[in-house]
């Protein structure tokens, strides 16, 4: 096997980087960035959530949430209350404003990764999602290193 799994992430990621780009061009047309659409669409048609439960909902790290949240919370498009249950942490919800924008903005994105593809059947798809399932579980099994210990 040596290096062959090289060739195979590099496609996946650069699969993902051009699906991101694509996606991105309709974020950016309404003036947000990719990381911005990722909160407002994983905010979308919720009540709102915790920034711990929409960092596990998004792809953004936690050290770049914060700011993207602060830039969205400018924006008026978010806002942040203290959660009920513990005062230590924040809970997050689309403002009116976000709400329409969300609106607007969703369905072109999905609509511009349904263009992507069309060309896919259900066979298609199938042999996609287990083969990125199967991928997911291998990675998922690796023990993660305890960093306590150094």
């Amino acid at each position: 096997m040596g290096e062959r799994y090289l060739k195979s992430i590099r496609l996946l990621a650069e699969c993902m980087q051009g699906f991101e780009r694509l996606s991105g061009q309709h974020a950016r047309a309404c003036g947000l960035t990719h990381a911005q659409f990722d909160i407002i669409a994983t905010l979308g048609n919720t009540p709102g959530m915790s920034y711990k439960e929409l960092g596990e909902r998004t792809l953004i790290t936690k050290g770049t949430m914060t700011g993207v949240i602060e830039r969205l919370e400018q924006k008026g498009l978010v806002e942040r209350t203290r959660s009920s249950d513990d005062k230590r942490s924040w809970f997050l919800r689309l403002t009116k404003a976000g709400e329409r924008l969300f609106d607007e903005v969703f369905p072109r994105v999905v609509a511009g990764g349904a263009a992507v593809f069309a060309q896919y059947d259900d066979a298609d798809f199938d042999r996609l999602e287990s083969t990125l399932a199967g991928l997911k579980a291998v990675i998922d099994a690796v023990p993660q290193p305890d960093n306590n210990h150094r």
